[in-house]
């Protein structure tokens, strides 16, 4: 490392995160869209409704924190709409609370856990959990040179074949749009991203981390068969409590197999 004028080193970008990866990590947030999904993670790790919040007080967002193992786990949702009363579901206020949720809280790692329609395609059944191996978004389409590749905005999750080898968790790349249906353009979209599963939230999570360099891993358990025979809302709402349990457990062994390690090591 070369001395400056101040005679301090400098330290390039890549020895800074190489440090920040071998330092144990101690601090995650995970984004979750609905309350109904966290709430049985909140019931297990013990966390407790934080009433002096570091977010604004004109935003519903809601934030729940508390130790578990040597981790200081938060949980936060954007919430109920204030004019509906309806969870403020899809990628606005996804990006408003990771953004915030870093400022506030400066994690070392965030999980975007949730729910998602898969592809029995590509392999996808109810009620499997996946970690995310790449995001993307399927409904923006900009097609201008270069613009096209801005709206697609492909980004890798933090890389984890430790975690993945150890609890044999199922890899599949993830697509984003802010509608629950899929019209014949959001499935062309789809189809070229080669994802195995869909949401409202994931990619507008990396996209805000990665402006801030915040490693993010993504676990979706998938509630509803989007390539098949029955209507999207429907299968959503009959599996949604079966599955968020499915996602619990695999966060629950997430973060056990994350305690006391440190990035470099998943």
């Amino acid at each position: 490392m070369a001395a400056n004028g101040d005679g301090f080193s400098e330290v390039s970008m890549e020895d800074l995160m190489g440090q920040v990866e071998k330092r144990q990590i101690s601090t995650i947030v995970f984004i979750i869209a609905m309350q109904k999904e966290a709430q049985l993670m909140i019931n297990r790790f013990r966390l407790v409704k934080d009433i002096n919040s570091p977010f604004p007080k004109e935003v519903t967002w809601v934030l729940f924190n508390g130790m578990y193992k040597d981790l200081n786990i938060s949980i936060v949702c954007p919430g109920k709409d204030s004019t509906l009363g309806v969870d403020s579901v899809g990628t606005v206020p996804a990006s408003l609370v990771t953004y915030a949720s870093i400022v506030a809280m400066k994690p070392d790692l965030i999980i975007n856990a949730g729910t998602a329609g898969g592809f029995k395609a590509k392999g996808a059944s109810i009620a499997d959990v996946y970690i995310v191996s790449s995001v993307a978004f399927h409904d923006r389409r900009i097609p201008v040179p270069g613009l096209d590749l801005y709206g697609v905005g492909m980004r890798k999750a933090f890389p984890t074949p430790n975690l993945i080898k150890d609890l044999n968790l199922k890899v599949g790349r993830l697509s984003t749009g802010d509608s629950m249906d899929m019209p014949p353009h959001d499935k062309e979209s789809i189809t070229a991203n080669d994802a195995t599963v869909k949401d409202m939230e994931g990619a507008a999570v990396v996209y805000v981390a990665d402006i801030f360099k915040v490693p993010t891993i993504l676990l979706k358990g998938v509630t509803d068969i989007v390539d098949g025979n029955r209507p999207t809302s429907e299968e959503f709402l009959e599996n949604l409590a079966a599955v968020t349990a499915k996602l619990d457990e695999s966060v629950a062994k997430v973060i056990d197999f994350i305690n006391g390690k440190c990035l470099s090591d998943l």
